[in-house]
């Protein structure tokens, strides 16, 4: 062994009873400040709603304030790109939606990799859609009526959220499956697609439950199916997709808990006992259940593989109905 090699091995191994317990500490000693959980949408949508009723409940458990911040633009990338450039330890966190696994597929040009930039805490909740028409224009009662009836009609369209977003891709998933051939026209948000498919512009909408149960209750808008593999508390008559003649259909709006990667475990550790106490928290449980969400909690290794299972379904759905963002 050379005298340089013998030199690096030795102050390898005097530097680690420095520089172990050093990490240790700070890990045992995680959180000792206030932490930044980005909410990477605009103030008001599903997600900062999410962000916002777990952080109070996330503080109580980690014994440090939850802080939400809105870092909106570019189909959350911008919010997402912060979290990938923090500091790996647990001090910055995110909440995100379905985008997450397919912003790398229609977004050119991303500064880090969606795949390798993020550890992994838990999916919170799953947000159902439903499959809505405006009644006074469509007279199908069940879905497979619909599809006999819009293959009668040319030049049909429906509306959506915004390109590559949930909605977009629930339709274009039923399309494809139902062999139906309708124009996507994508709107600045959930409310104005539904608007519109009340003027009578469009003729079918998937909406959150959140956005459309309402509309639906009070008959402004008739519910044909839901986008989940079970049928939803909320309208137990309303038929899934799947069951209508569409076999393991189902896509969902959903939101997860990241960190930046390369956060130590045990720190995943506490912030997906934190999350998970938040979501068995009543009031928190009552107020996302009354949105139409249906809470979960699922643990990192769970959740890891849910998003690399739906970013692989994505890439599909993107790839064959030639998705593009807006």
């Amino acid at each position: 062994m050379t005298k340089i090699a013998r030199r690096t091995l030795g102050a390898g191994l005097l530097a680690l009873p420095v520089i172990l317990p050093r990490r240790a500490a700070a890990q045992a000693g995680f959180p000792n400040r206030p932490i930044r959980f980005i909410a990477p949408y605009t103030p008001g949508g599903g997600v900062d709603t999410t962000a916002r009723l777990m952080a109070g409940p996330m503080g109580a458990v980690l014994g440090q304030p939850v802080i939400v911040e809105n870092r909106p633009g570019a189909g959350g990338s911008l919010g997402a790109g912060e979290i990938a450039r923090s500091a790996p330890d647990g001090h910055t966190i995110m909440v995100d939606a379905l985008a997450h696994v397919v912003n790398p597929f229609v977004l050119k040009g991303l500064p880090f990799d969606y795949a390798k930039a993020f550890a992994y805490i838990s999916q919170v909740v799953v947000l159902p859609q439903m499959l809505v028409v405006d009644p006074a224009k469509v007279p199908a009662k069940t879905l497979p009526e619909f599809i006999a009836w819009a293959k009668t009609k040319p030049d049909l369209s429906y509306g959506s959220s915004g390109n590559a977003t949930a909605a977009h891709l629930a339709a274009a998933l039923f399309l494809q499956r139902a062999g139906l051939d309708i124009q996507h026209v994508p709107y600045r948000g959930g409310t104005a697609a539904l608007q519109d498919l009340m003027s009578g512009s469009t003729v079918f909408v998937f909406g959150t439950v959140s956005s459309s149960l309402q509309l639906v209750k009070d008959g402004k808008l008739r519910a044909l199916g839901v986008t989940t593999a079970e049928r939803i508390a909320p309208m137990p008559e309303l038929p899934t997709i799947a069951e209508q003649g569409f076999p393991g259909y189902e896509l969902n709006e959903w939101n997860g808990l990241y960190a930046p990667a390369g956060t130590p475990e045990p720190v995943i550790a506490k912030l997906y006992e934190a999350a998970k106490a938040a979501l068995a928290d009543p009031t928190v449980k009552q107020r996302l259940e009354a949105l139409g969400a249906i809470p979960l909690g699922t643990d990192p290794a769970s959740f890891a593989n849910y998003v690399a299972e739906q970013r692989r379904a994505m890439a599909e759905i993107v790839r064959t109905a030639k998705i593009e963002a807006g």
